[in-house]
């Protein structure tokens, strides 16, 4: 069942999402595409706490973002229209349901919802 219902959840995002969010000021990660080389940018959730950005993937180490990050964890994120530069780090090890309490409480719920694989990521912010 959680195949399915990433597969549907991946094609929402690809579709709807990701084009919606590239042209409104919502949060984005922009990673390198471990294949082509070219930048990729993602709707995502998550906060600024510290100089350090957190979220959740929601298909943990299956999402393609997260994949890229494993190749190249030298990202972007842009927070309220504003691009910061930064290293993204995978914490397997962390409770992603409690670190979900401490993001925003809409696109935390969504995360809930739809993840089959929670993930926390931290970006350290230069």
């Amino acid at each position: 069942m959680s195949n399915v219902k990433q597969r549907l959840v991946r094609g929402a995002q690809r579709l709807v999402v990701n084009p919606v969010g590239r042209k409104m000021p919502v949060t984005m990660l922009e990673t390198i595409g471990r294949k082509s080389g070219q930048p990729r940018r993602t709707a995502v959730g998550g906060r600024v706490i510290d100089n350090q950005f957190w979220m959740v993937s929601e298909h943990g180490d299956r999402s393609d973002y997260v994949r890229n990050i494993k190749a190249n964890p030298a990202v972007r994120v842009r927070v309220r229209g504003r691009w910061r530069t930064g290293t993204a780090h995978l914490l397997p090890d962390d409770d992603a349901k409690a670190r979900l309490r401490s993001l925003p409480s809409l696109n935390s719920a969504v995360v809930r919802a739809v993840g089959t694989d929670l993930l926390t990521i931290r970006v350290d912010l230069d």
